[in-house]
């Protein structure tokens, strides 16, 4: 089993307290002799439409000394999982989550901004004490 993220509870909490339900931990994806592992997978009802909205979430903690480095890791991750979302689940929308010490620091760094906006990463912005989420960004 791969390890998980120091803060990958603190998210499935807080999923869970904004009432989606966590259906995969992790989600396991293959696509010819490539297999992932997605950190979160959830879904939650949307009422109006009456059809389940989908997410996969990859949390990062970003606690390494090097925020370069882990912008690295991460963005390369999501790039490939979000490939082999597009082969195997084309309905489900994937996330990265990062803590807001993160989000407030490396990710308004210029690189970081333009990073995220040129390869289309969506954000989930959590608070790992309180075990909430503070911002989608799409």
């Amino acid at each position: 089993m791969s390890a998980r993220d120091i803060f990958h509870e603190a998210v499935k909490r807080a999923l869970l307290k904004e009432r989606w339900q966590v259906t995969d931990d992790p989600l396991e994806l293959e696509w010819e002799e490539v297999k992932v592992k997605i950190d979160l997978a959830a879904e939650r009802l949307i009422a109006a439409e009456r059809e389940n909205e989908k997410i996969a979430v990859e949390v990062k903690s970003f606690v390494s000394p090097s925020a370069i480095g882990d912008f690295h890791t991460a963005l390369g991750q999501f790039l490939n999982y979000r490939i082999i979302l597009e082969v195997n689940e084309t309905d489900r929308e994937l996330y990265l989550a990062v803590p807001v010490e993160a989000y407030d620091s490396f990710f308004q760094t210029r690189l970081a901004q333009v990073a995220v906006r040129q390869n289309h990463v969506k954000l989930l912005v959590y608070d790992p004490v309180q075990e909430e989420i503070l911002q989608w960004i799409k």
